[in-house]
């Protein structure tokens, strides 16, 4: 990369960012993530995390009641 390919503002330094740390991040990366996308209606609906999480709880602890009594 030459100086004529740097999108970077003259104002800021490479230099100024610290040295940095190859592989700060693997650990943590490697365990996976579980982003999923949602719909713009269930985001609407459910519009933190929390939310979501409370509700698809909700809808998994009434499944299996609904299994339970079919037993």
């Amino acid at each position: 990369m030459n100086k004529d390919d740097d999108e970077m503002r003259p104002e800021y330094r490479r230099e100024a960012l610290g040295k940095g740390v190859r592989g700060k991040y693997f650990e943590r990366f490697s365990k996976g993530t579980n982003l999923v996308l949602l719909d713009d209606r269930v985001a609407k609906a459910f519009p933190t995390a929390e939310a979501v999480n409370e509700a698809l709880l909700g809808l998994l602890a009434l499944a299996s009641k609904a299994v339970h009594i079919k037993n």
